[in-house]
């Protein structure tokens, strides 16, 4: 039996082709009143649909936020998996934003529900809280190895909040959020030498946390939320990310999704932040 392809390999191939773009699906109640939709299933289901008809053939990654869909309950849940499922079925990576993290049995769990192959809510990544220990995150690690799949977790987060967890200094020596990065180094490190151009195991760093002082060439991509409504613009970009601009996959979600419902509007505020995101991690300037 074949090994499937490297998450890794699979979103350096789609930032090279398609550019370093990530939307949100983020169907918070304030966009879908501006959309024009009512705050319920049928609203919830109409704007993922018109994103993923948009956008999933033209952008390298969609990330639906899995709390705008939770809140509806079950007939949300049965939306996200089938928004899931469009968007990979139209060629977008999808990165299920969840961040999800427990222990043991839980944790495994959790990692079947997104990881495993053939389970319905099954994406191409998810995101994953370490705060329980970098070792409980392992299941999760593990079973996105051998499926081809990948994880990002939580390092250094846009919201000002984190700073007081991922700044905080371990008996070891480093920050916590280094911690997490040197652990993704090392987890990475094998698809790397097996020639990937990008490993599957990624961090989340902010746009908005500006110059960090932390070592961020972990050999994966670097998911940057933030750019937009939290503040940061592309021009923050080179100067959080220095030398690793390469592996950043900039995440934008109200910027272009306040732009719908015309799919063509949609379209082309992608293209607007694409372009504009490609200027500065093209340049470093």
């Amino acid at each position: 039996m074949t090994a499937p392809e490297p998450f890794g390999t699979r979103l350096r191939r789609a930032m090279d082709e398609r550019g370093p773009l990530c939307v949100g699906i983020d169907p918070h109640p304030s966009l879908l009143a501006a959309w024009g939709l009512g705050d319920d299933v049928g609203g919830l289901e109409r704007f993922a649909d018109t994103v993923v008809e948009a956008l999933a053939e033209r952008v390298a990654v969609l990330k639906p936020q899995s709390a705008f869909f939770e809140r509806f309950g079950s007939r949300g849940v049965a939306v996200l998996e089938r928004t899931v499922a469009a968007a990979r079925s139209a060629g977008a990576l999808v990165l299920l934003d969840a961040k999800r993290g427990d222990i043991g049995s839980t944790m495994a769990a959790y990692a079947a529900a997104y990881l495993d192959e053939g389970a319905p809510l099954a994406a191409d990544a998810v995101t994953v809280s370490p705060y329980l220990g970098y070792g409980s995150l392992r299941p999760a690690l593990d079973l996105a190895r051998a499926n081809g799949r990948g994880v990002f977790v939580l390092a250094l987060t846009s919201n000002p909040e984190g700073a007081e967890v991922q700044s905080a200094v371990t008996a070891a020596g480093p920050t916590v959020a280094q911690g997490i990065l040197d652990r993704l180094r090392e987890e990475n490190a094998a698809e790397l030498a097996a020639g990937a151009p990008l490993g599957s195991f990624g961090a989340v760093v902010g746009a908005t946390v500006g110059e960090t002082g932390a070592e961020l060439a972990i050999g994966g991509p670097l998911l940057a939320p933030g750019v937009g409504a939290q503040g940061a613009t592309a021009a923050d970009l080179p100067r959080v990310f220095g030398d690793t601009l390469g592996q950043v996959l900039p995440n934008v979600g109200r910027g272009v999704l306040k732009h719908g419902p015309h799919p063509a509007a949609l379209r082309a505020a992608a293209e607007r932040e694409a372009a504009e995101i490609a200027r500065f991690l093209d340049s470093g300037a």
